[in-house]
């Protein structure tokens, strides 16, 4: 019987843990009336955000951080969700950094993707699997800044 050695095996589980830590995954969306499709990709960071990208057919590409947002979550944490939007979103009843809104928004991902011109679009998705976070999948809607929405799926990865 061969004995591995230790530093060989420490290299081995090390390699095993940073391939293990990339997470990611696409999606798909659309309008109601399908006129405009948008394909979304994402990758975890860390173990309740990532970057998400979301290329439309109309050649617009709108890129930016994702959080889930959890007990734990913390609205400093939290601060480039509200960059580009000083306005309120109909049928988002609390988008103020408060407690109310981590309460509100837990077991969610919630995006803010920039754009072109500096305009942002703004997501919200209700997981499937919150533990899973968002390989678990999901599905929600963005709004694009002339208020647009976009309806979006996320199979789980």
């Amino acid at each position: 019987m061969h004995k591995i050695p230790l530093n060989l095996v420490a290299l081995m589980l090390f390699g095993l843990a940073v391939s293990g830590c990339v997470t990611k995954g696409v999606g798909e969306g659309s309008t109601l009336g399908g006129a405009v499709h948008a394909l979304f990709t994402w990758k975890a960071t860390g173990p309740a955000r990532g970057e998400m990208t979301a290329v439309f057919n109309t050649g617009q590409t709108y890129a930016g951080p994702f959080f889930q947002i959890t007990q734990e979550s913390r609205i400093d944490t939290l601060g480039p969700l509200w960059i580009g939007w000083h306005r309120r979103w109909r049928g988002w009843e609390i988008w103020e950094p408060n407690t109310e809104f981590v309460t509100h928004y837990s077991g969610r991902v919630l995006a803010n993707l920039a754009g072109p011109d500096g305009t942002h679009m703004r997501c919200d998705f209700q997981l499937m699997r919150p533990t899973s976070g968002m390989a678990g999948g999901g599905v929600g809607r963005c709004q694009l800044p002339d208020g647009t929405t976009i309806d979006a799926d996320f199979p789980p990865s």
